[in-house]
């Protein structure tokens, strides 16, 4: 589970270098951490995906690692949205 954030919150990295290379603007960084967020909500869902499937955890089990998986990555999101979109 944690590798799992760790990759969110750097793929969360990766969307704000494309942001700075291919806008180089506050706003452009702004957009590539709102962008970021329905992004990683299907790799988490993909991710409760193979846990279901793959390693034979119920749905039921694996909800509160999809909450957790998902909403780190996307708090730190939210922070960089916030603290680039300001003036």
């Amino acid at each position: 589970m944690l590798m799992v954030i760790v990759g969110g919150v750097v793929l969360l990295g990766v969307f704000l270098l494309f942001g700075q290379l291919w806008g180089g603007t506050m706003p452009a960084l702004g957009t590539a951490a709102k962008v970021f967020i329905p992004v990683w909500l299907i790799v988490s869902i993909a991710n409760l995906w193979v846990g279901v499937n793959k390693a034979g955890y119920t749905v039921a089990q694996e909800l509160p690692i999809l909450l957790i998986v998902f909403a780190v990555p996307a708090a730190a999101a939210v922070v960089a949205f916030w603290q680039l979109a300001r003036p």
